[in-house]
């Protein structure tokens, strides 16, 4: 019997576990950019380095009640996908032709910077309502899969010690 996931679900688990990382108070977003089964970088949403988490400032959006999806310069944090090609560029590693394997479908602010980065493929878990971003992806000639949730977990809390 063979236990190993396959390729997709083992780059989401460890998406997944990437979004636990996550400071935004709203939603926990993880991203892995993976060329040939490798990867090259990671990201969650939060805030820049150095910088207060929104779980000690509180959300500004919220307090404003502004809905999700709007008025994305009101945010202090980053994007997972943001984070994880700064990441990519911060240390030099080539991203061109690779897949984005991330726990929620990106934003059209992060779908224009996936195009210009040569991602050539998006990997999602859950939805988040942007018909442009999808629009603009699918006219890129960006391929963009929605994976089932995973039956495997990505740990086992009871076996740690």
């Amino acid at each position: 019997m063979n236990n190993r996931p396959d390729w997709d679900t083992y780059f989401m688990n460890i998406s997944r576990m990437v979004s636990s990382r996550a400071t935004c108070l709203r939603r926990k977003v993880g991203a892995l950019l993976v060329k040939e089964r490798r990867i090259l970088a990671t990201g969650y949403n939060g805030t820049p380095s150095g910088i207060t988490h929104c779980q000690e400032t509180g959300c500004l959006r919220e307090s404003m009640s502004i809905p999700s999806g709007q008025r994305h310069e009101l945010c202090r944090g980053l994007h997972a996908e943001q984070n994880a090609l700064l990441q990519a560029a911060l240390h030099g590693v080539s991203v061109q032709g690779g897949t984005l394997y991330c726990t929620n479908q990106p934003c059209v602010i992060c779908a224009k910077m996936l195009i210009n980065a040569g991602i050539k493929e998006i990997v999602i878990e859950d939805d988040y309502t942007d018909e442009l971003a999808v629009e603009m992806l699918r006219e890129a000639k960006i391929k963009i899969r929605k994976l089932a949730h995973s039956k495997q977990q990505v740990f086992n809390s009871k076996d740690s010690d």
